[in-house]
């Protein structure tokens, strides 16, 4: 590993002027993500600036509805969160189903949005990687293709964003809080990320120095119910290969609102806005979720070894959205 500095941050203003004022300077939440890639030889950071102490590690109630999360609040104390727990159990379930019990206890919020995908060509520094290295090519496109997009992706790059947290709050209509150098500005979660185009080494649209603080949620849309449920290899410490966020609200056998994210298809939190239009007012029956997921799933392009995410997403979201009109979850 390069040799780096280190810095533990007091306060938010000292934090952004740190990072900002150095190219080579990184934030370091739990480390869970970016310290791997440091062992790895794909983040070489000059400087590091600790922001773990910083005073963003509650969750509140906000005074006019909804919630706000402190950057720094730890995955495993946000699913646990009483509040969280009763009225966003869909963010819960998809907190509680990312890595493992260790790895949740060290994780922060702010930084499980900004984790990197887990592509094993962008993690591996002697092959090819448009995202690692701009320019050089995308070695998955012609390789291992398993995990990787359907939706969303581009001829630079097809890996998938890693998050099962985001996806959940992607349903949920998050908002960003960040502050930089020149103030603090409010980002929808469905925003924050990049679709990778022709510059897939951008994740998302924050600038360098810029910290995220705080990600606020609104007041739960009454009457609706929500659950996450992700498809994967083995049972825990695996990656989607689909996952499925949902909100739904039905009254008088109808859907008068609905809410639907995406995982593991896409280079972001894939908010499924075709497959919503679709149902709103429609009849809530498992007919009318399969149509809609065939709408938002028509534009899929698959590689040689993941078709299978398409009939995959199709059959999770009719299922999860059954679910949810027979009273499934809460």
């Amino acid at each position: 590993m390069k040799t780096f500095d280190y810095r533990r941050a007091t306060d938010v203003g000292t934090a952004v002027a740190a990072v900002a004022a150095d190219p080579g300077a990184a934030f370091l939440g739990g480390g869970t993500n970016l310290v791997d890639r440091m062992k790895l030889g794909v983040a070489s950071p000059d400087l590091l600036v600790d922001v773990t102490r910083l005073p963003l590690d509650r969750v509140q109630e906000l005074p006019g509805g909804g919630l706000r999360i402190g950057a720094t609040v730890r995955n495993s104390d946000l699913a646990a969160d009483p509040v969280v727990r009763a009225h966003y159990p869909v963010l819960s379930q998809a907190l509680l189903s990312g890595a493992s019990g260790q790895l949740r206890n060290l994780a922060t919020t702010g930084g499980n949005l900004l984790q990197r995908t887990r592509c094993v060509y962008f993690q591996d520094p002697d092959t090819p990687c448009n995202k690692r290295e701009p320019g050089t090519g995308c070695s998955a496109r012609d390789g291992y293709t398993r995990y990787h997009a359907v939706l969303g992706a581009s001829e630079s790059c097809v890996a998938v964003h890693p998050s099962d947290m985001a996806v959940a709050l992607a349903a949920l209509d998050a908002v960003v809080v960040a502050v930089g150098p020149d103030g603090e500005r409010w980002i929808p979660l469905t925003d924050l990320h990049r679709l990778p185009g022709d510059a897939p080494e951008r994740d998302t649209v924050l600038r360098h120095g810029e910290l995220i603080t705080a990600v606020e949620l609104p007041e739960p849309v009454p009457g609706a119910r929500s659950a996450y449920r992700k498809v994967r290899d083995r049972a825990s410490f695996a990656f989607a290969l689909v996952s499925v966020a949902a909100v739904l609200r039905v009254a008088d056998g109808r859907v008068r609102d609905v809410r639907i994210a995406l995982g593991g298809v896409a280079h972001k939190p894939w908010r499924a806005t075709r497959a919503e239009e679709a149902l709103i007012g429609a009849p809530a029956t498992a007919e009318e979720f399969e149509r809609a997921a065939g709408i938002e799933l028509a534009a899929a392009r698959t590689l040689r070894d993941n078709a299978f995410k398409v009939p995959t997403a199709r059959n999770t979201i009719t299922a999860v959205l059954r679910d949810l009109a027979r009273g499934g979850d809460s």
